[in-house]
């Protein structure tokens, strides 16, 4: 059987969640509104406190989409991707990326993102597999809803056994790397869990269950 690395994205592989930083982007470029700023940090406080309501959070959040082009939005993420988000990517996470590669395992992104910017960053990183949320798209254009489960929390889970069962992968003897609490179950999950510059609550948990804590580093360039 195979064996999986699987990343998590916001806060792992990029140093800061991205969620803010494509509505600043949305805002600069006339596409969002100041509510919709206030709105993006209210929902990224319940992300942190690990009481978000991720359906909600979704169906609001598609609502500035809602209708569009994707390939459209498609382009305007990759302009994001490359003028905002490749500046976070943290060093050390890349080189757990490579030592992955090296070992011969399959490299998965599992993140909650959408692939408008996992795409970009599988690219920049070589990642052939991308379990993310996926926006339900009809003759080109968004409908507003997403393909479920969102991959988030137990969603992650469900697409996680799924790959695991389409691929051979051995989830025992697989890896995950993750900041968030929120990916306590897909930390259970496997083998070989990995917490990554860990917020407040996933640390006290990773602590208390012996889970090994990898202290990442920072930004690219940052000193």
């Amino acid at each position: 059987m195979r064996v999986a690395a699987f990343f998590d994205i916001d806060g792992t592989l990029v140093l800061v969640n991205t969620a803010p930083l494509y509505a600043r982007y949305m805002r600069r470029h006339g596409r969002a509104r100041r509510r919709d700023l206030i709105r993006m940090a209210y929902y990224l406080l319940q992300y942190r406190l690990n009481v978000l309501d991720i359906d909600r959070a979704f169906e609001r959040a598609s609502d500035l989409i809602r209708g569009q082009d994707e390939a459209e939005i498609k382009a305007f993420c990759e302009r994001w991707y490359d003028e905002v988000v490749r500046g976070y990517l943290v060093p050390g996470m890349l080189e757990r990326v490579e030592h992955h590669r090296r070992a011969g395992h399959e490299l998965v992104l599992l993140s909650s993102s959408t692939s408008y910017l996992a795409e970009p960053l599988a690219r920049d990183l070589g990642v052939e597999h991308l379990l993310v949320t996926r926006l339900e798209v009809v003759d080109g254009r968004f409908t507003g809803r997403a393909v479920r489960p969102v991959c988030y929390g137990r969603g992650k889970v469900h697409w996680a056994r799924r790959f695991a069962g389409e691929r051979d992968v051995d989830l025992a003897e697989s890896y995950f790397y993750t900041d968030s609490v929120t990916d306590v179950p897909v930390l259970e999950l496997v083998g070989h869990p990995r917490v990554v510059n860990p917020d407040r609550l996933l640390r006290r948990e990773a602590r208390r269950r012996g889970w090994e804590i990898v202290d990442a580093g920072g930004r690219r360039g940052a000193s």
